[in-house]
This record gives structure tokens, sequence and C-alpha cells, in this order.
């Protein structure tokens, strides 16, 4: 079962540290919770048309929020830090913030 890119990736994490390693070739996205190394990879080098050097993966456990005695919990999240190739384009996106 093939899913789109953009299922995959679900948003660029804009922060004063991912803006930092742009100037680096190094980008961070928010992705799917389920997705795997190679659908990453696959996915920004179809929407972006880039060549990507290596994939790094993070998943972050949702925190417990409480509010009373109620307690909830916040959604876990996954984030890649995507490093393109040397000889490749940079992703416009992060040039124009």
């Amino acid at each position: 079962m093939s899913r789109s890119p953009y299922d995959v990736i679900l948003r660029p994490v804009i922060s004063e540290r991912s803006m930092t390693h742009a100037q680096f070739k190094k980008y961070t996205f928010q992705v799917a919770t389920d997705a795997n190394k190679t659908e990453i990879k696959n996915a920004l080098e179809e929407i972006f048309e880039v060549q990507i050097d290596k994939v790094n993966v993070m998943n972050y456990r949702g925190k417990l929020k409480r509010m009373g005695r109620n307690v909830g919990r916040r959604a876990s999240v996954k984030k890649a830090i995507v490093t393109l190739a040397e000889d490749s384009k940079e992703i416009e996106f992060f040039q124009s913030l």
C-alpha cells in the first residue's frame, strides 16, 4: 500500500535550532509516527526535488498533562532531520524565512 508523500511529511519544524541547521543543508520536519527512513527520504525527494544524503529520526512520547484532577497526554511526535547531498539544491521554503 503506497502512501502519498504529503501523508508522510506533516509539516516543517521552525525553531531557532532548525534555522541554524538550515545553513548547513540540514532540515527538520515532523513526519508520520509510522513512517520509516526510506519513506521519508522518498517523500522529500518527490516533494522538493532534492537529493538526500542522510535521514535521522527522533521519537517523542507525548507529555502527561493535568487540568485539575483530569489527566491526559499530548500526542506523540516523530521528527526527521534530513541532510541534503553536497550537489543538491536547497529547499526554498526555508530560505524565505
